[in-house]
């Protein structure tokens, strides 16, 4: 019988909180490194017995191993043993030895821990050798990656291993029937993104009905022959490897999962267009306030007044004043805050959003609480009637489910509290296999954005004169199209990938490092993809990344830095900021504006340590916002299990 899922509760508050935050700063302080790297060493002591066995001998071998592992009786040697085998299994199969610290890190996974690992490490192998020891369990492995395009491919590339292993293995895509989803869903090895895991959970909540759970299902089926598991696609939520940790358990974990069905109302399609014409005749600082670090908009008594004065001749829905306001400040949002080619792109007459985080389109998402609906308004496109909510989960919430959780991702250690706060997960940093030799240059800070845009083209104009390849990194669809505007002006030619340009995502960023190759691309786009250094390329000083804006988390920025410099290769990286950028103005108003007074008119680099601390102290502010925000959802989500019957558990 398995323990009650520790993650599944309320995060602990008070005296308990106290507690529960003592308990996290001493796993912080645990050795847990030099643990595994020991471990690991005692797994590669089994390399000279297995490396001269034959592939029968090695496949008896793990044949063996599965069956003491699903009968529960492996202990910390016949798991180093396992380990080894695995380990023999890919040199073999894949012409890939894991290193120890690759070994080190899928230990830490195995233990439960987020494993943190420098890009290009090897991640996709170093997950093969938890998820095998979990698949000859017998209870199920889901592992989950950011898109589609690599759950297939790391599902088909590590097959070779699994299969010898004695294991099945399937992947999920968006377009799958539930038949075909079933039987991916009862392989050993399951490779999928949070998405599609997370709303077939949903689709399998709302099949199960008033029911609360599979045993449940189960009984009604004996009792009276209804009910049953038929409708149902998956079998358990009992492990998961979370690939990119950082992004999906923190920087999605806000995003709330729904499946939803049509509610045509023709009078709320009309009232958004009408909201939206409505607030283009209300005037900021007058009518509203805007406040960009909460991005909220607020109304003034002189707005309220304009609005009923406006609305008088409308009726119906027009004459609440509670009602009228919410449909009006929901406009002003969406006119304030989300803007084309940075929170959406048009395309084909439709509202498509781009992840924020990772630069990518999502065609199957919708804004919720009418968000979306007054954004087609905006665009005056074709408004699409709002949805009702048939069943939600947020992200974070899903994967609390889980009986064990594990993750690895390159960026880790500033989130470390959060994943112990949120899902008792302690990190663990794991040393590269060569030492890293990036050389991180210090951010050039310049009054205006213009400034910083020229300053931007003159570096790669410089650096491309050296025949070094170089990756630049913008945080919207806006600022990669401006970009390459202002290279095709200076005769530059430029690989650009973006939430529009998204085709061949892989192949664009894994040919970023040829010699004098420009990339420029969103955020993290293409991430899970090893960028290899051309000829020649490492004596030119490798592979330089360059940040026109520092992100919200400084996760993102450090993700972005890890492209250059992989596995010993040289590289360096910098970012290039300006007091006009969103992080400085939206967390940092004040300071930024005394700044960009002081400065005015000066187009070079700014020097001053203030101007450079901006940044700093506007990203830590950024983080504790966003964490606030995520405790703030899983408080929701825990609310709603305690008074609304219908939420389950």
């Amino acid at each position: 019988m398995l323990a009650e899922n520790p993650r599944n509760e309320s995060i602990p508050r008070g005296l308990d909180g106290v507690w529960d935050a003592a308990a996290g700063l001493v796993q912080r302080l645990a050795p847990r490194r030099r643990r595994f790297l020991r471990f690991a060493a005692g797994v590669l002591a089994w390399d000279k017995h297995f490396s001269q066995i034959t592939d029968a001998k090695l496949r008896e071998a793990a044949t063996e191993m599965r069956d003491l592992v699903r009968l529960g009786r492996e202990g910390p040697k016949e798991l180093l043993r396992g380990f080894a085998i695995v380990r023999e299994v890919a040199s073999r199969r894949l012409g890939e030895k894991p290193f120890q610290v690759q070994v080190a890190g899928a230990l830490a996974m195995e233990a439960g821990c987020v494993a943190e690992m420098a890009t290009g490490e090897g991640k996709t192998l170093v997950a093969t050798m938890p998820a095998v020891i979990a698949g000859w369990r017998g209870l199920g492995c889901h592992v989950i990656t950011v898109n589609d395009y690599l759950a297939k491919r790391d599902a088909e590339w590590m097959s070779k291993i699994y299969n010898f292993c004695g294991l099945s293995v399937g992947h999920l895509e968006q377009e799958m029937p539930p038949p075909e989803r079933r039987a991916a869903y009862q392989a050993d090895i399951t490779y999928c993104t949070n998405k599609e895991v997370t709303a077939d959970f949903l689709r399998d909540r709302l099949a199960l009905g008033r029911l609360a759970n599979l045993p449940s299902a189960l009984l009604a089926k004996i009792v009276d022959g209804r009910g049953g598991t038929e409708g149902l696609v998956q079998r358990g939520l009992h492990y998961a490897i979370v690939d990119e940790a950082d992004s999906i358990l923190i920087d999605e974990a806000v995003t709330p999962l729904i499946i939803s069905g049509l509610a045509p109302s023709p009078e709320q399609v009309a009232a958004f267009q009408q909201a939206a014409d409505l607030a283009g005749k209300l005037d900021c600082d007058k009518h509203f306030r805007v406040q960009p670090r909460y991005r909220e908009v607020e109304m003034t008594d002189a707005g309220r007044k304009r609005i009923a004065e406006l609305c008088e001749p409308l009726g119906g829905v027009w004459c609440g004043a509670r009602r009228r306001e919410e449909l009006i400040v929901q406009a002003l949002t969406v006119k304030e805050f989300y803007h084309c080619d940075k929170q959406y792109v048009v395309e084909d007459g439709k509202i498509v959003i781009v992840d924020e985080f990772t630069g990518r389109l999502m065609p199957d998402r919708e804004w919720r609480d009418g968000i979306h609906q007054a954004t087609e308004a905006k665009e005056q496109l074709e408004i699409n009637p709002p949805k009702d909510t048939c069943a939600r989960i947020s992200f974070q919430r899903f994967f609390r489910l889980y009986r064990k959780l594990s993750g690895m991702t390159g960026t880790a250690a500033e989130a470390q509290r959060e994943f112990w706060q949120i899902y008792h997960l302690p990190v663990v940093a794991i040393p590269t296999n060569r030492p890293c030799i990036r050389r991180h240059l210090p951010d050039r800070v310049f009054a205006t954005e213009q400034a910083k845009w020229r300053a931007i083209v003159e570096e790669i104009r410089r650096l491309h004169q050296t025949g070094r390849p170089v990756l630049v990194g913008t945080r919207s669809v806006a600022a990669s199209e401006l970009l390459a505007k202002m290279l095709v002006e200076q005769n530059m030619d430029a690989q650009i990938l973006n939430a529009v340009r998204h085709a061949e995502e892989a192949q664009i960023v894994a040919g970023a490092g040829k010699a004098g190759q420009i990339t420029v691309a969103t955020n993290m786009a293409g991430r899970g993809t090893d960028i290899k250094l051309g000829p020649g390329v490492a004596d030119l000083g490798g592979l330089h990344v360059m940040a026109t804006e520092r992100h919200e988390a400084g996760r993102v920025d450090r993700q972005l830095y890890g492209r250059s410099a992989r596995q010993g290769d040289p590289g360096s990286a910098q970012a290039f900021v300006s007091l006009e950028d969103e992080l400085a103005r939206r967390y940092m108003p004040l300071v930024s504006g005394l700044l960009i007074r002081r400065y005015k008119g000066s187009d070079g680099p700014i020097s001053s340590t203030p101007a450079r601390k901006v940044f700093d102290l506007a990203q830590r502010r950024a983080e504790r916002t966003a964490l606030r925000q995520r405790k703030g959802v899983l408080r929701t989500d825990d609310w709603l299990d305690e008074y609304l019957g219908f939420a389950g558990k």
